[in-house]
């Protein structure tokens, strides 16, 4: 399933027209049918927002999951969310995630998926190794 067909599954699941969901987005109407139609393909930001506005993630939106709502009452996933407010929460790392705690799920998911990436990465690596090497 396409990008623009999933953007249509999910408005058409919350019962919006496109009108009201461009309205709701603040884009224009022609805009969001180009999305759906596949003729337009939005930038980081505005896929951001079409994750958050139908309650899904980007990794849906762009067919890397078949699951639109992933299951998050995971207990793994619990325990690296908790895992991942204590890194946060730290005044020398706190100042890149400032927005975490205000952002809406979709966004915080996003940011949990990209400090697990980073943790991944990092692993194993010692003082004094440079960034990336372990």
């Amino acid at each position: 399933m396409s990008l623009g067909s999933r953007l249509r599954e999910r408005r058409e699941k919350l019962g919006k027209t496109q009108l009201d969901t461009a309205r709701d987005l603040g884009i224009s109407n022609v805009q969001l049918s180009r999305y759906e139609s596949g003729d337009r393909k939005p930038d980081p930001g505005m896929l951001s927002r079409f994750a958050e506005y139908y309650n899904t993630t980007a990794d849906y939106l762009l067919g890397r999951t078949d699951d639109p709502v992933p299951d998050r009452a995971d207990p793994a996933s619990a325990s690296s969310q908790a895992e991942f407010e204590a890194f946060i929460n730290d005044p020398e790392h706190g100042v890149f995630f400032k927005e975490y705690l205000a952002a809406p799920e979709a966004r915080k998911e996003e940011m949990r998926r990209f400090w697990e990436f980073i943790r991944e990465k990092e692993q194993g690596r010692k003082p004094g190794d440079r960034q990336g090497e372990s």
